[in-house]
């Protein structure tokens, strides 16, 4: 797939260690892509070769795409990190190389589940936040239950939290429940939790019938929830999976 330029137009800290990133691509044309997909970006190395990095496209979008769309990703800084050095020494007006859309971890049209189960770590939540006009849609169109179960270690780690938090008080179908791993912050919401997402992913009680379940986040995680998932007598078809891997 050709590589086009991605303009950066402006970035903020989600948290201490996660930068949000947006761009709009520099050849005038739309970006077209299922949320859950991700792109690549090329980073030049000192010995004249390219590093690829992935990352989940993060902006929800609710109109056919047009050149104007922006292009939105989280990124996780790590000290050394190429991409972390590229990102964070890039100005606004500066461009970086990119290729994509790809994955296949979206919603498919055929699903005729009861219930989504979406369970992240870390910046695996970005993919959720696209799908979230989705989710809307089909919470309206047959009535499918959603819960977004979310792994980080303290509040301030919670990207995008509000935006979550936001979306479940607007639509009842939606349950947002983050999983501290260091504490729960002060005055905590009842469906927050204290631990692992894994140790309470068993609480929703997975139904092999009606829920099919996306996992996305570390790679620990992903498999101890398929774990749990398959015990519950759901087949691969219901367990979709995708694991991030840090790289330098």
């Amino acid at each position: 797939m050709p590589s086009f330029p991605l303009k950066l137009l402006a970035r903020r800290m989600l948290s201490p260690s996660v930068g949000h990133y947006t761009f709009v691509r520099g050849d005038g044309q739309a970006l077209d892509f299922q949320p859950g997909q991700f792109l690549q970006l090329h980073v030049p190395l000192a010995d004249g070769g390219v590093a690829r990095r992935s990352y989940s496209l993060a902006m929800p979008r609710t109109h056919a795409p047009t050149p104007d769309d922006t292009i939105e990703i989280a990124v996780s800084h790590m000290p050394g990190g190429v991409a972390t050095e590229l990102l964070t020494a890039l100005e606004p007006g500066g461009t970086v190389a990119g290729n994509g859309p790809y994955g296949r971890f979206c919603l498919l049209p055929d699903d005729a589940n009861r219930r989504y189960l979406l369970v992240a770590t870390g910046t695996g939540v970005t993919p959720y936040r696209a799908m979230l006009p989705q989710l809307e849609r089909l919470m309206a169109e047959r009535g499918v239950e959603v819960v977004l179960l979310f792994g980080v270690r303290s509040a301030e780690d919670l990207l995008y939290g509000d935006e979550f938090r936001t979306f479940a008080d607007a639509h009842p179908g939606f349950r947002f429940m983050p999983c501290f791993s260091r504490g729960l912050p002060a005055d905590p919401h009842p469906d927050m939790r204290h631990g692992y997402v894994q140790q309470f992913l068993g609480e929703l009680e997975p139904d092999a019938d009606g829920d099919i379940a996306y996992l996305c986040g570390n790679p620990g995680m992903v498999d101890a929830c398929v774990e749990t998932l398959t015990a519950a007598g759901l087949g691969p078809a219901r367990i979709r999976r995708e694991k991030y891997t840090a790289g330098k």
